[in-house]
């Protein structure tokens, strides 16, 4: 695939960002992304059917349109603001799910329009740098936090699968250690690495928890009715058959 930063004057829309590119050096609140054309189809057609990386990271590379953005510095909700645009555009709003009716425990099938999906409204707000800051519960200490890029998500979860056989792979150390910007003001890497090692699980179920709950994204819970008549509540996925339903 050609690089996306290489097409500015392709046809294209304008998506806006859920971080409000807070988190960014460039700021941008939107960005310029192309649609998919015929070239796509022969990607979404012969990429690994489970390689988040070749589809996910491949597309927005070749069809975001900005020279001052790079696509693996985008963070997960940005991500999924852009592949809805693309999908949209492209195949149409329906979302084709099989879900499972609690009262009888047989699936169903259920379509959701995605062509108008919120914001998701989050209690905590970054500072001007993109960065939180909270008090842990158990050590009564003050971090500051910044949310993982997609592309550093994509990456530990490469880490985990290449992890020896028979052995646990340390992701949630992983994750902490990319999640905390400081401690008490400390922003040595080292310190905060040991500082991680001997993290109460208490402090650290905060820390993934408060960027779970505050960092930006798209509002992607749905709720619809079985036809038990039971309410049953999914999420919209980006797995690697976001757009497969379509060959």
């Amino acid at each position: 695939m050609q690089a996306g930063q290489e097409n500015f004057n392709l046809p294209h829309d304008v998506v806006t960002l859920p971080s409000g590119g807070i988190f960014y050096k460039s700021k941008k609140k939107s960005v310029k992304v192309g649609y998919l054309t015929a070239n796509d189809e022969n990607y979404l057609l012969n990429s690994n059917r489970n390689s988040k990386e070749n589809i996910v990271l491949g597309l927005l590379r070749n069809k975001i349109y900005e020279p001052d953005l790079r696509p693996d510095e985008l963070l997960e909700g940005d991500v999924e603001a852009i592949l809805i645009f693309l999908r949209n555009t492209s195949f149409g709003p329906e979302y084709g799910v099989q879900l499972l009716d609690p009262a009888t425990n047989k699936t169903f099938s259920h379509t959701e329009y995605l062509e108008s999906v919120n914001i998701r409204q989050t209690e905590h707000k970054p500072n001007e740098n993109g960065v939180y800051t909270t008090k842990l519960p158990k050590s009564e200490l003050t971090v500051q936090l910044k949310p993982m890029t997609f592309q550093e998500i994509v990456e530990l979860d490469r880490q985990a699968e290449e992890y020896p056989s028979g052995m646990v792979a340390p992701k949630i150390t992983w994750s902490l250690n990319k999640l905390i910007v400081s401690v008490e003001g400390n922003t040595d890497r080292g310190y905060i690495s040991k500082f991680v090692e001997s993290l109460p699980i208490m402090d650290s179920k905060h820390i993934r928890k408060f960027i779970s709950d505050n960092q930006p994204s798209l509002d992607l819970k749905r709720t619809v009715i079985a036809p038990s008549g039971e309410l049953v509540t999914f999420n919209v996925s980006f797995g690697a058959d976001f757009f497969r339903p379509f060959f």
